[in-house]
């Protein structure tokens, strides 16, 4: 059998694989993507996209009931699941369509199938086997389970299955507070379902700086989110129609029913059966060990996205890719800095941020200067009605250096992005205190956080 030859194959075609392919053909190399399931991978089928489509479905249910105080009265409202979940396909579908096209508008040959390493610079697809120079993996992760924490798809859920249930689930048990659990929280509680969070550690949503923790806590909570933190989960006992959780809180065991119950509890690369021993590629905990240009340690195999490690995030993916084709093809991209890279959660209130937390900051060395200010001194979160929220900032007190900014409140995931580009160009809070910011907006909000950082805020 004729072997095709191609300068680089890519092995999965999810945020991570396919810009690193559209960017491969774009430098005038021969590429191959090789896709098991879905173009786009799990953010775009089963992760970023369709729950960003539900959590919309949440945001008009709560527009709905502040009705009345813009003036509007309705008759009886009525909520179909069903029809909601058919959106959120809909939307993952179109966008996984035009994945396609790029990768035929740029050239890019796609090889459906599972792909497994079989020799040095080869591929197998089954009984095809194609060849290349350079062979990138970028197969993404999985939702992790426990022995004692496994999922069936009918009473115990990972995120997949709540993207498309069967029922709507009345009490709902979400083990984890880390994004995914925190988003489907906010959405199963915003269309009706009896929401109960737990966390093992000592404080909900903990990659984040303690002081937005402490105030999504008190959110989540008012809005009727059970949360329980240094709780672990020490079994599922399924019956028929429920299950009863053990729950190990700090009080003392406890025993509470749920009709649904969903796994939030991490992720794990997709590294199996991929051909790695027989390569010999170096695994660690899960994941493929590479470099800051995603070298494995064998010659001419990399790896991108998730399968190569935490941060977890699609665009942390993309970004990899990038470098990491850029660098093949002979030029001199930068490594990824992970404290470049900003993070979001898209619940209710949504959450964002860039760089070091506080105690990371000091832990570091740094002395700091702290900057908060609430939504509810932004005359554009008042008009709109969302005033839950605040900006903090972080500064290195002799250099001004933007150490880091977190937030929480009204589309902070589009906010961040601005202390991401002054990050990013090294911005010191007189460039940050010397830029104007349009009014009314919520961006002021991000001005007056770095003018409070320096005692010279106006609205507080």
């Amino acid at each position: 059998m004729t072997k095709k030859e191609y300068d680089i194959v890519v092995i999965g075609g999810g945020p991570g694989g396919y810009v690193s392919a559209i960017r491969a053909a774009q430098l005038g190399l021969k590429t191959a993507v090789v896709e098991r399931e879905h173009l786009g991978g799990i953010c775009l089928n089963w992760g970023c996209i369709p729950t960003k489509a539900l959590l919309r479905t949440a945001e008009i249910s709560h527009l709905l009931k502040e009705l009345p105080a813009h003036g509007f009265t309705a008759g009886e409202l009525s909520f179909d699941l069903a029809t909601a979940i058919g959106r959120s396909r809909k939307v993952a579908g179109q966008l996984s369509g035009g994945v396609r096209g790029l990768l035929k508008k740029n050239k890019v040959t796609v090889i459906e199938g599972e792909g497994r390493l079989t020799g040095p610079g080869e591929v197998s697809i089954g009984r095809e086997k194609i060849t290349a120079r350079h062979i990138i993996i970028a197969t993404g992760a999985r939702a992790r389970e426990l022995p004692h924490l496994a999922a069936d798809g009918d009473l115990i859920w990972t995120y997949r299955h709540a993207l498309s249930p069967k029922r709507m689930p009345k009490k709902l048990l979400v083990i984890g507070s880390g994004a995914i659990g925190m988003e489907f929280a906010s959405f199963y509680q915003d269309v009706g379902a009896e929401v109960t969070v737990v966390e093992a550690l000592p404080r909900i949503l903990p990659n984040e700086d303690e002081a937005i923790s402490a105030l999504a806590e008190k959110i989540f909570s008012r809005r009727g989110i059970s949360l329980h933190r240094g709780t672990e989960v020490a079994a599922l006992e399924k019956k028929k129609n429920n299950v009863t959780a053990r729950l190990k809180t700090p009080e003392g065991e406890v025993k509470k029913e749920f009709d649904t119950v969903l796994l939030a509890i991490g992720i794990v690369g997709n590294i199996e059966n991929l051909g790695l021993e027989t390569a010999g590629v170096k695994t660690d905990r899960g994941h493929i060990v590479t470099d800051p240009y995603g070298r494995t340690n064998i010659d001419g195999i990399y790896a991108i996205g998730d399968v190569a490690g935490p941060p977890w995030l699609a665009h942390k993916a993309s970004h990899e890719g990038v470098i990491c084709v850029e660098k093949i093809a002979g030029h001199s991209p930068r490594p990824l800095k992970a404290d470049l890279i900003p993070s979001c959660t898209y619940s209710r209130p949504q959450v964002a941020s860039i760089g070091l937390t506080e105690q990371a900051a000091r832990e570091k060395g740094h002395e700091v200067r702290i900057g908060e200010f609430p939504f509810v001194g932004n005359g554009k979160a008042v008009a709109l009605g969302e005033t839950d929220g605040l900006i903090k900032t972080i500064f290195d007190a002799g250099s001004g250096e933007l150490l880091g900014a977190h937030l929480i409140g009204p589309d902070v995931t589009e906010l961040v992005q601005g202390f991401v580009l002054a990050r990013k160009l090294e911005a010191t809070e007189e460039d940050l205190m010397e830029t104007v910011f349009a009014h009314p907006t919520l961006s002021e909000a991000m001005h007056e956080s770095v003018l409070a950082a320096y005692e010279r805020a106006i609205h507080l």
